[in-house]
């Protein structure tokens, strides 16, 4: 009788959900950051409301091909839906004792986030999966339920109206 040992074709363990939040969890929040227009708390808030629905389906989730990008579309869907809440309107206070942490032009990044900030809220999801998360047209129609198309024209005119609220502004601060 041969005793080999044999490898099983047994699909891989899941990841554990505590794993997974501490891996993806930076990378969740920076992106919130981004779609809330700089919004810290409100960020927090909301990678903290998407990994609790997660946490809810993760016998599931954790069996996909790609957690992370499930993780990405409930964190947008989970900004979005905050947008139409009446409640989301509501801004306790505009003076933070919290230092920001010095970026390499801290000038500029305000500017940009206060343009993004500025943007409806389905145009800055749009950016921000397009050029922040480097998603194709295809992956960000399928994350915001679009056609290819409106994720094309969202984009351009998000740009647009980007360019032409940040106007020369942009060139004192860029150099250019």
């Amino acid at each position: 009788m041969d005793r080999t040992t044999t490898k099983s074709s047994a699909p891989p363990k899941p990841l554990d959900f505590l794993e997974f939040a501490a891996a993806r969890g930076r990378h969740l929040i920076r992106t919130a950051y981004l779609l809330t227009g700089g919004d810290e708390y409100l960020a927090e808030d909301l990678v903290q409301e998407s990994l609790a629905r997660i946490y809810l389906k993760w016998r599931r989730i954790s069996r996909l091909d790609n957690p992370a990008a499930y993780a990405q579309t409930t964190l947008v869907n989970a900004f979005l839906s905050h947008r139409r809440r009446r409640s989301s309107t509501e801004r306790v206070t505009d003076h933070f004792t919290e230092v920001a942490a010095v970026a390499a032009d801290p000038a500029l990044r305000l500017t940009l986030l206060q343009a993004l900030g500025e943007l409806p809220a389905p145009d800055r999801a749009v950016l921000v999966l397009r050029y922040w998360e480097d998603r194709s047209v295809e992956e960000t129609a399928a994350a915001l339920r679009l056609s290819s198309t409106a994720v094309r024209s969202r984009s351009s005119r998000a740009l647009a109206r980007m360019r032409a609220a940040l106007g020369e502004e942009l060139e004192e601060l860029s150099g250019s």
